[in-house]
């Protein structure tokens, strides 16, 4: 995606990579494409990349630096023929590539993979302004294996910001040709290391929602919700008790750094978790004392089967390339659930629509389990 600056994005108007090692090398002449699910709303989607610089504050991985970040835009789009989203630039399909023990594939595969969204199409009008969501991938992640979800958010309406947190992805391009590689994997993981990162992505996202809010019409201040997989859904936590401009909160799969205080968090907030049936580990377990904590409307849920990356673009890779992560449940399957829960809990609460699939178990998801 081109990046624009936010102006121009108004006048056109949004832990561990799975080893994938074991796969079998596909011959020189295969070229695979990779490609994403359609989405499953009635809208067309739109997208634009924001490259924003926070001057007021430096780099938590590089203080030399200023904080600067690249933003994923989704949006409902009028229809259009033009490009599709670029998912990744070359050097940082290459950089994925190498970490995750894949070198055997095209270095340019992640960036010919099949989108569902216009790059730079013209947004529809929105009178209040979108509904926004802000997701926060998984660390070493970039921001575009959250696409899957977020072209689906997009497409029943949203606005949809995935942030790419700078130094704690593979690599990040700026438009400027640039490459910042992943700082952050040189620093001790020890448990100060992921209350640093959740502090930081709290910053970060308190610094989009000022750039997105400062042009009027663009979003609506009144519903706003964040969410992510892994280190994103785990800063979701901390990043609501740091802007109260975020309504709705939920964690896939990521393990909480600030604990939910003890009382007063009363915002809404849904887990989403895997179990392996095999796991010694009972489905129910791993947020027990943050769920318990929680005040207002709450729910947890576990999908059974599923992988830690399952619930990203990386689960449905995984299916294509004919590489086993130890998932029982397909990608497509896993991503199918993922956008229907995310959804109906974000229809819930920032557009006040009842979702019955949030008040029960449903025949048509036997894999989800109800742990609260």
């Amino acid at each position: 995606m081109r990046a624009l600056t936010i102006a121009a994005a108004v006048a056109l108007a949004a832990t561990a990579l799975p080893a994938f090692a074991h796969a079998d090398p596909a011959p020189a002449s295969a070229e695979p494409v990779l490609a994403l699910p359609a989405p499953t709303g009635p809208l067309p989607v739109g997208s634009t990349s924001l490259h924003l610089k926070d001057s007021s504050r430096a780099d938590p991985w590089v203080p030399t630096e200023r904080r600067e970040l690249m933003v994923s835009l989704f949006y409902p789009a009028f229809p259009t023929a033009g490009p599709r989203t670029r998912y990744l630039t070359a050097e940082e399909s290459a950089a994925m590539l190498a970490e995750s023990d894949l070198t055997h594939l095209p270095s340019d595969i992640f960036s010919r993979t099949r989108t569902h969204s216009a790059a730079d199409a013209r947004p529809f009008p929105r009178p209040r302004g979108l509904p926004l969501v802000v997701l926060s991938p998984g660390y070493t992640k970039p921001r575009a294996t959250l696409t899957a979800l977020a072209e689906d958010l997009a497409s029943h309406g949203y606005g949809v910001a995935v942030i790419g947190h700078t130094h704690e992805n593979y690599g990040t391009s700026f438009p400027d040709g640039r490459f910042a590689g992943c700082a952050s994997c040189e620093v001790d993981h020890l448990p100060e290391f992921w209350e640093k990162l959740a502090r930081g992505r709290a910053a970060d996202v308190s610094f989009v929602l000022d750039e997105l809010l400062k042009r009027p019409g663009l979003v609506d201040p009144t519903r706003i919700a964040m969410g992510g997989h892994s280190a994103g859904g785990g800063s979701t936590v901390t990043a609501m008790q740091a802007d109260a401009r975020i309504r709705a909160g939920f964690d896939i799969d990521g393990r909480v750094y600030t604990p939910v205080p003890d009382t007063g968090f009363t915002r809404p907030f849904l887990f989403l978790g895997k179990y392996q049936p095999n796991s010694p580990v009972p489905a129910c377990t791993p947020w027990q004392d943050d769920f318990g904590r929680l005040a207002g409307w709450k729910r947890w849920l576990s999908l059974t089967g599923a992988h830690h990356a399952s619930f990203t673009d990386l689960g449905l890779f995984a299916d294509q390339l004919g590489v086993d992560i130890g998932a029982t449940v397909s990608g497509e399957r896993a991503q199918a659930i993922t956008r229907e829960y995310v959804g109906a809990f974000l229809d819930t609460h920032l557009r006040e629509k009842r979702r019955p699939v949030l008040d029960r178990p449903s025949p048509h998801y036997p894999e989800v389990t109800f742990c609260g």
